[in-house]
């Protein structure tokens, strides 16, 4: 990675919505270069989207998420991937990693209602041959994600005056 490459990458992360100029401005680069540049890394797959960050609690939005431990058999000559790719092709799935430590992939899911995510565990995840267990965590409250905080402490800023 080159240098403008990075810094383009580190700006867009923080804000996807600065404009070529901006970015051209914060790098020292033309806009041709980060246009250039930008367009390169969108074709090699490095930039995958564009999306902001949502407090879907302010919304009326009803859905429940969870993380779901998950340990796994891994399948011979292609290891967890297989199992992966499975896992990630449901729909209720919105992330899978591969873990160290006590489970093999912590797998990120959405739902409508906790009865729709609770059939997709029972139904469609533990149901899977190379699945030999899963434990669920249910996201109560979302303080920071992606490096934002959701709803900041306001601090009292004014003098104090006593008499």
């Amino acid at each position: 990675m080159t240098q403008l490459e990075n810094a383009l990458l580190e700006l867009m992360q923080e804000d996807c919505r600065l404009s070529l100029e901006k970015l051209a401005v914060m790098t020292g680069a033309s806009c041709e270069e980060v246009a250039e540049t930008i367009d390169r890394l969108e074709q090699e797959h490095v930039i995958l989207r564009y999306a902001p960050t949502i407090n879907w609690d302010k919304t009326d939005r009803e859905r429940v998420e969870a993380m779901i431990e998950v340990r796994v058999l891994p399948q011979r000559d292609m290891g967890f991937d297989a199992v992966a790719k499975r896992i990630y092709g449901f729909d209720e799935v919105k992330s899978v990693y591969l873990m160290s430590g006590s489970y093999d992939l912590l797998v990120l899911v959405e739902a409508p209602t906790l009865k729709q995510l609770a059939l997709f565990v029972s139904e469609k995840l533990s149901t899977l041959e190379t699945v030999t267990g899963t434990a669920t965590s249910f996201v109560l409250k979302r303080y920071k994600e992606d490096g934002v905080v959701f709803e900041e402490t306001k601090t009292d800023n004014r003098l104090v005056i006593s008499p």
